[in-house]
Parts: structure tokens; C-alpha cells; sequence
């Protein structure tokens, strides 16, 4: 039975998760396609995937 996990903790592994996706030369996938692909894989909604897109858009300014 699979453990249930507090939301943030899912969004924290789906930051986490995309950033290693970005690091990984192997991986040919936009920020978007691998933001929409971790919301899939961890199930988020739709808030989730807003805070995710505001996270990446305003750290890849600095």
C-alpha cells in the first residue's frame, strides 16, 4: 500500500526531480515538458503546477 505524503513534500520532490532532469545530458525535454511530466508522475494539481512554473520562471533569472 503506498504511503500518502503530505502535498508540498510531493512538490519538493517534483522540484528536486526536475532539476536533476536538467542536469542529466541524456534528457532532451524543455522545462515545460519536464514540469508537465512531474506533475503527472507526482500527481500534482493544478496549484502545484503554478507554483512549480512561477519556481523555475523566477529562479532562471537570477
Amino acid at each position: 500500500m503506498p504511503t500518502i505524503m503530505p502535498q508540498n513534500e510531493l512538490t519538493r520532490k517534483a522540484i528536486r526531480w526536475i532539476c536533476e532532469m536538467q542536469e542529466d545530458p541524456e534528457v532532451d525535454k524543455t522545462l515545460s515538458q519536464l514540469i508537465e511530466m512531474a506533475g503527472m508522475q507526482f500527481n500534482l494539481g493544478p496549484r502545484d503546477m503554478e507554483f512549480l512554473e512561477r519556481f523555475f520562471k523566477e529562479n532562471q533569472k537570477d
